[in-house]
């Protein structure tokens, strides 16, 4: 999982965690046949996403087409034949008192990110092409930029993402799992909005929920107990300091339907922080006071993935 180049002359790497903040996103979530000959399938279809993005993205170098592809626990061995990383497991249900953090299958991500759609969809049909019926559909959703940056609910999403080099510790796996290193955890969650009980909440109210102003996005100081906002919940701090991730988290909906949600993804250097957060959130910090942003975002599903550097997804084509 190498860093992207800012240049523009040629496709942006796959696998580049920090490829550009884009107007579209697909997030493609499948499930593999479980035959040995379906895996066989994907693993040479993951060995060709690299060479699949780079005829999709020279139609247009300006639009920043990427494409992380990830992989989950259930299907790492049979399809990669790689070694496990370290803290890969399947998504485990976070239970509160109020609120539950759902599981759901998902063996393989399509993180497809351009400023045009119609090279997300280009990019999305070629790659189930490769796939073919060795896997099938678990969701699929496409996501867009609202405004500047903020998500369905009016607030600017992605302000406490690390910046410079604080990116690369945060989110690439280092010489702690060697066999690893490079690649990052990634993390999905579908969130619904009930929007009509969002808005029925005063300004105030809201932002004491989220944790900022909603017009500037300033930071409000965090409660000293009781009841902490939804910033404070998902900061993650120990002895050893603060420990960030990168979200790249996308509003999606239709109006005609009545359907506005948030796709929450975030990559990870260690799992546990993100477990730790949603924890943190549903549980509550203490116990019992959970993240009051969850009264109003219902999680419909919830996976967890790895996501190997460029070279070891390339590697898969050669065996």
């Amino acid at each position: 999982m190498s860093m992207s180049s800012p240049s523009r002359r040629v496709p942006i790497e796959p696998q580049s965690v920090d490829a550009p903040l884009t107007d579209s996103a697909v997030f493609l979530v499948l499930t593999v046949a479980d035959t040995a000959e379906a895996y066989a399938a994907v693993k040479n279809a993951l060995g060709s996403v690299s060479d699949v993005q780079k005829n999709v993205a020279f139609r247009d170098l300006g639009a920043s087409l990427s494409c992380t592809v990830a992989v989950g626990s259930r299907v790492w061995d049979a399809v990669t034949g790689l070694p496990r990383p370290a803290e890969l497991h399947e998504f485990r249900p976070v239970r509160g008192a109020v609120h539950t953090a759902v599981a759901t299958p998902g063996d393989i991500l399509l993180h497809i990110r351009s400023d045009r759609r119609d090279l997300c969809f280009e990019l999305e049909r070629q790659l189930l092409g490769a796939f073919g019926d060795a896997v099938a559909v678990a969701d699929e959703t496409v996501g867009f930029r609202y405004f500047d940056v903020r998500d369905l609910l009016g607030f600017v999403d992605g302000t406490a993402n690390p910046v410079g080099q604080a990116l690369p510790e945060a989110t690439l796996v280092g010489e702690e799992d060697p066999d690893a290193a490079g690649g990052t955890y990634v993390v999905v969650q579908k969130y619904v909005h009930p929007l009509a009980a969002w808005n029925a909440l005063t300004t105030e109210q809201q932002e004491a929920i989220m944790g900022r102003t909603k017009a500037d996005n300033i930071e409000l100081d965090d409660a000293v107990d009781g009841q902490k906002s939804h910033k404070t919940l998902a900061t993650i701090v120990d002895d050893a300091g603060e420990h960030d991730i990168l979200r790249d988290n996308m509003p999606f909906g239709a109006p005609g339907s009545g359907e506005f949600g948030t796709y929450f993804i975030g990559y990870a250097r260690h799992l546990w922080v993100i477990e730790r957060m949603l924890e943190r959130m549903f549980i509550g910090e203490p116990p019992g006071i959970h993240d009051r942003l969850l009264d109003f975002s219902t999680p419909l599903t919830g996976s967890v993935f790895f996501a190997p550097s460029a070279s070891l997804l390339d590697s898969l084509a050669d065996d």
